[in-house]
């Protein structure tokens, strides 16, 4: 057979949607999408392309039957031209490149491995060590990549580390419907998705919402993060239809909220109108001088011409505020405790529930607040943060400017000027 004739692999053609996640691709990749989105097939592509470049990838599922399916996709596009050892389950290429195939249901499977590339398929019942103690050491001199994809199943460490990587340069994150489709009124209407898998019939999708629970079709078509317990904030993609200003309205009165920024958190402002308690504006940003975020808050307060601004003091925040009201700025200062930031939480979560406050439909403002926990300490009392590598400098803004511009007005003996 001449090199001409030689066979080459038979890569799936990837529909739309696939061929955008692939040119949208960073180092950490964490891809949330419904069934039959051909989620293993895209990641089997990537990983039988890489190894025909010579990289060895691995290939984790929480199963072996579930390994088996990738290994039974990768035959499909490279039999014939790689070496498959089914008792192994590795596939070896002529460059020197592999796919080894391993079941995560004991992490350990997978230990000592060397990868350029990992895969993990149907993460969200992958256990989380597998990741963060076993396969993310792999790639420390490899500078390897990861492609973490599967069907959402509630809210585990997947929907933690899709939503964290909004905020990391190295990491992209989608979450994709298998046909775009909404509810309205009781029934299910076409609404296209520009990742959606095209060659799914809208009429299949409706035969499946008519025999699924509504809990159900949300993750496994719409691969949505269901919520399985109680959360502090309930409603919140309800309440997120307030429209975004970039300036003030006529009979309208403003306050502002100001959560400071400790080295890798998020400094963020939030401007509320409080004629109908319902977010205006948000300003987030870290990495930035402190002189030049005061000149940021006070050039965006002063348009909106805000009455008061209500600002955390604690750490960084009291010299901050002291130069804000130097400048010109009605500051007010709020000294956080486990008990005044349980205060501000809990009427929050209850001004959520009550319908009395609106905001933006800014996705980690959203992630933020689905993302929220309460924690019953020892002595009776509940702590409220964000859940490991998670942000909640959004959630306290939003929490000291709903505080501020909640009536009646009460000045608690934490609030100060």
């Amino acid at each position: 057979m001449s090199a001409a004739a030689a066979p080459r692999i038979r890569l799936p053609y990837p529909h739309p949607g696939q061929q955008i996640v692939r040119r949208q691709a960073r180092r950490f990749n964490w891809l949330a999408a419904g069934r039959r989105w051909r989620k293993t097939t895209h990641a089997m592509a990537i990983s039988a392309e890489s190894a025909a470049k010579g990289q060895t990838v691995l290939w984790g599922a929480p199963t072996y039957n579930q390994v088996r399916v990738g290994l039974e996709e990768t035959y499909k596009a490279a039999g014939g031209v790689a070496d498959f050892n089914l008792s192994r389950m590795e596939v070896s290429f002529k460059s020197g490149g592999r796919i080894l195939f391993r079941s995560l249901d004991n992490p350990d499977n997978a230990r000592s491995l060397t990868a350029h590339g990992i895969v993990i398929d149907e993460t969200g019942d992958v256990k989380p060590q597998a990741w963060y103690e076993v396969l993310r050491p792999m790639l420390i001199d490899t500078n390897g990549w990861l492609w973490a994809i599967g069907t959402p199943k509630g809210r585990n460490w997947l929907w933690v580390e899709h939503m964290a990587a909004a905020d990391r340069a190295d990491s992209m994150a989608w979450q994709v419907p298998t046909l775009g489709v909404a509810v309205r009124d009781g029934r299910l209407v076409r609404q296209p998705h520009p990742l959606e898998n095209p060659d799914i019939p809208f009429a299949e999708i409706e035969r499946l919402y008519a025999t699924m629970s509504e809990r159900v079709f949300l993750q496994e078509i719409l691969a949505q993060f269901v919520e399985e317990g109680g959360g502090v904030f309930r409603g919140v993609l309800q309440a997120a239809t307030a429209e975004r200003q970039d300036g003030p309205r006529g009979g309208a009165t403003y306050i502002g909220a100001v959560d400071w920024a400790l080295s890798t958190d998020f400094t963020v402002l939030t401007i509320m109108d409080a004629t109908n308690r319902a977010v205006a504006y948000i300003d987030r940003f870290n990495g930035v001088d402190y002189s030049l975020q005061r000149q940021r808050i006070y050039a965006a307060c002063t348009r909106f011409g805000v009455t008061s601004v209500l600002a955390e003091e604690n750490a960084m925040g009291k010299p901050n505020n002291d130069e804000l009201r130097k400048m010109g700025l009605p500051v007010r200062d709020f000294t956080t405790t486990n008990t005044s930031k349980a205060e501000l939480i809990e009427r929050l979560a209850a001004d959520f529930e009550q319908g009395n406050v609106r905001i933006l439909n800014d996705p980690a403002l959203i992630a933020e607040l689905q993302a929220y926990e309460a924690t019953r300490l020892p002595g009776g009392m509940t702590r409220y943060s964000a859940p490991d590598n998670m942000h909640d400098d959004m959630v306290m803004s939003l929490a000291l400017a709903n505080y501020a511009a909640a009536k009646p007005r009460r000045q608690p003996s934490t609030v100060q000027g």
